[in-house]
C-alpha cells in the first residue's frame, strides 16, 4: 500500500471542520434554465487537466480551474450557449479563443474531445436540450451521475487489483452543479453523493495528518514528478481520500461528503499548502 487513512484522527479533524458557507463565485452565471444547464454540463465536461494548470496562461490570481470558468462565463455572457451541434463539432482553436489559451496546447484538444461528445450525446439522446438531461434524471443526483458517467466526456473508473474503482468525479460535480444552479432539484439523494475525487483533496489531508503517503511516493510529489493516472498510487490517493471523508461525515453527521470536499477544496488554495507540491497526473478524469 501506498497511502492509507490515519483512522485515530478523523474524530478530532472532524469536530474541528465548519460547516462550509456559500462562495459567492460559485454561481458564476445568471440566465435561463436551458443557458444554465447548458454553462454547467460545458463546464463540467472540461473540468479537468489540473496536471497541465502550471502550463496554462492564468488569470491574475486565479487557479488552473477558475481560469477556464471564468473564460468560459465570459464567452457565455458575450456570445450565449455553443448549441449541441456546435460542441459536437468544435475543435481546439475555437475553445483555446474562449479560454484565453495556445490553441497548440494539448489540453484545448482534449477539451474539444470531450465537447464533441457531450455535444453529440445532448443531440442524439436529448434532442439538442441541455435542461432535458438535468430534468431525464427524475430528481435523482445519483440517477444524472451514473448516466453521464457513461459517456465518454465524463468517463471516469480506474481498474486496480482486477477490480473496477467508479470515481465518477465530474458527473457527480455536475449533478450537484446543476442543483445549486436552480436547473434540478436533487435534494433527495444528494447525500448519496461522495468526495469528487481529484489530486488536490488528498493533498490537503496528507497535509493535514489524515493521509499517510509512503515515503518514496511523497518524494515523487515533492521533486514535481507527474504521477502517472490509473497507477496505484494515485488510485490509492483517491480512494483513501473517498474513504476518509466518508469516515469523517460518520463523525459529523451534519456534513454532506459534497460539503466536505467544498470545504477541503477551498483549504486547498490557502498559502500553507500551495507552498507544498501537490500531486499532479495528466488525465480527463479531474
Amino acid at each position: 500500500m501506498h497511502v492509507r487513512v490515519e483512522g485515530g484522527a478523523i474524530d478530532a479533524y472532524a469536530a474541528a471542520l465548519t460547516v462550509p458557507r456559500n462562495d459567492p463565485d460559485q454561481q458564476l452565471l445568471g440566465g435561463t434554465p436551458e443557458l444554465l444547464a447548458a454553462f454547467h454540463l460545458t463546464l463540467d465536461a472540461i473540468n479537468f487537466g489540473s496536471g497541465w494548470f502550471p502550463t496554462l496562461r492564468k488569470r491574475d490570481g486565479r487557479s488552473g480551474y477558475w481560469t477556464v470558468a471564468l473564460g468560459l462565463r465570459d464567452r457565455f455572457e458575450a456570445d450565449g450557449i455553443w448549441s449541441a451541434d456546435q460542441l459536437a463539432t468544435i475543435d481546439a482553436a475555437e475553445v483555446a479563443e474562449a479560454l484565453g489559451q495556445d490553441p497548440r496546447h494539448e489540453l484545448m484538444a482534449l477539451f474539444a474531445a470531450s465537447l464533441n461528445d457531450l455535444g453529440a450525446h445532448v443531440a442524439q439522446d436529448h434532442d439538442g436540450s441541455f435542461l432535458t438531461v438535468a430534468q431525464d434524471a427524475g430528481g435523482s443526483a445519483v440517477a444524472l451521475a451514473e448516466r453521464l458517467a457513461g459517456w465518454d466526456c465524463f468517463a471516469d473508473t480506474s481498474l486496480y487489483s482486477g477490480r473496477t474503482i467508479p470515481f465518477y468525479k465530474r458527473a457527480q460535480i455536475a449533478a450537484v452543479d446543476l442543483h445549486h444552479a436552480g436547473v434540478a432539484d436533487f435534494s433527495a439523494d444528494l447525500d448519496r453523493l461522495t468526495l469528487f475525487a481529484d489530486n488536490l483533496v488528498p493533498h490537503v489531508l496528507r497535509l493535514d495528518g489524515i493521509l499517510r503517503f509512503d515515503p518514496a511516493l511523497t518524494a515523487r510529489i515533492d521533486t514535481e514528478k507527474l504521477i502517472e493516472h490509473d497507477s496505484p498510487e494515485e488510485i490509492e490517493m483517491r480512494a483513501c481520500a473517498v474513504h476518509a471523508v466518508e469516515l469523517i461525515c460518520a463523525a459529523r453527521p451534519d456534513l454532506t461528503a459534497q460539503q466536505v470536499d467544498q470545504l477541503l477544496w477551498t483549504k486547498g488554495g490557502g498559502a500553507r499548502y500551495k507552498a507544498v507540491p501537490r500531486p499532479r497526473a495528466r488525465c480527463t478524469a479531474y
